[in-house]
């Protein structure tokens, strides 16, 4: 039996813990598979029930964080490489960055048959300078010429890696599509509603609109609070926002919507009704999107974005910013609505559309769930997954 020793950088709230948690439970008993991940920073939650849920133990590396700290890093890769000689894996495959760039070394280093990387994002514009960027995409270039597969998570996004950053030859990046379960999304959706809508003080005839995921200046807040102000300004009809999810960007995301004129709570410590509600951190986000009527995404730059495959698989429509895969996860006029990041007016108008057109919101909605669970099944990915894992090794073997 082969052995695979998934490595991640950390499991926080967000779509790649879900998805090494389905590879390294649902690859058994085929392979023999062992997860490592990193450790949170204090902004973020937590998503270890994620792992524990699917029976899974991990081993954690408490020197291994996401910013860089050379002393704490170089600790970090030496942990991996006791890991690696102890398990011995036939594969070793990492998921983002930090995970990515120690996992590699360590698994070139100790001579591992096949190693892959999955990007299930990448930091190529729009998070940090000029040169940072280039560094950054010089290390993932040297690193690609040492490892067996590249992992894009849709065709979009191998365009970028193969064709725009020249990460790695176009023929060295496998696209697999993510996999998750989506029945949750479909169960007592009318249970789960009444139960979100109450628990924030909505009523019946309030269209709730929420954007989910991590307070961070990548994810565009600013746009969103743009957009609902120009809303608020013109539609008669009674609509609250939600700002689900927590990070390093909450104040001064609430200073900015005190700035513009608009009130916001945090439910949290304050039970009341507001033009914008922040919610924190909130693990059953199967509840969130029932209870809500329209599910947004402003992002600067994207992977796959976990919250927009959710949204379609609960029946929600949506409307979001043109980035990374969003082409590949929506479909464009059927269950999104989609603008520029870099324009407020088009956001809005997208948004107003939908929140003033009753019809146009519950059909879109009902394209969606046939779409994400055909294309996003966990089945798939694990399937998809093996076969790679198997062609690789059965190729390595042969080179021997």
């Amino acid at each position: 039996m082969a052995k695979v020793l998934h490595i991640i950088n950390r499991l926080n709230l967000g779509g790649p813990t879900n998805i090494v948690a389905v590879l390294t439970r649902y690859l058994k008993p085929e392979f023999d598979t062992h997860l490592v991940a990193g450790m949170i920073d204090e902004s973020e939650e937590s998503s270890e029930f994620i792992v524990r849920e699917h029976g899974l133990e991990p081993i954690y590396i408490p020197e291994m964080y996401r910013d860089i700290n050379l002393l704490q890093d170089r600790k970090a890769y030496r942990t991996i490489k006791k890991i690696i000689k102890e398990f011995k894996p036939d594969i070793v495959h990492t998921h983002a960055a930090k995970a990515g760039t120690l996992g590699r070394l360590a698994a070139i280093n100790c001579k591992v048959p096949v190693i892959l990387h999955t990007f299930h994002g990448h930091v190529f514009h729009s998070y940090f300078g000029k040169f940072k960027t280039r560094m950054f995409l010089e290390i993932e270039r040297y690193l690609a010429s040492k490892t067996t597969r590249i992992i894009a998570i849709s065709e979009r996004q191998k365009k970028e890696l193969g064709l725009i950053y020249k990460v790695s030859p176009l023929n060295k990046i496998e696209v697999i599509p993510l996999g998750f379960n989506l029945d949750p999304f479909q169960e007592n959706q009318i249970e789960k509603r009444s139960q979100f809508r109450k628990h924030y003080l909505v009523d019946d005839d309030e269209i709730v609109v929420s954007i989910i995921g991590r307070l961070v200046p990548i994810k565009n807040h600013r746009l969103f609070v743009d957009a609902l102000k120009i809303v608020f300004e013109n539609t008669n009809k009674k609509v609250r926002a939600f700002i689900v999810g927590d990070g390093e960007e909450r104040t001064a995301i609430e200073n900015y919507i005190a700035s513009v004129g608009l009130d916001y709570v945090n439910f949290p410590n304050e039970k009341r009704k507001a033009q914008i509600t922040f919610t924190s951190w909130r693990k059953d986000i199967d509840v969130v999107i029932a209870g809500s009527d329209i599910i947004a995404l402003c992002s600067f730059n994207e992977g796959t974005p976990v919250s927009l495959i959710e949204a379609q698989a609960a029946n929600k429509p949506i409307v979001t910013t043109r980035v990374g895969g969003i082409t590949d996860v929506v479909i464009p006029e059927e269950t999104a609505l989609i603008s520029s990041k870099k324009s407020v007016t088009n956001f809005a108008r997208n948004l107003f559309m939908l929140i003033e057109d009753d019809d146009r919101r519950f059909k879109m909605g009902q394209h969606g769930h046939d779409f994400v669970s055909q294309k996003f099944s966990y089945s798939r990915l694990i399937k998809d997954t093996a076969d790679l894992y198997n062609k690789l090794l059965k190729e390595n073997s042969k080179s021997a």
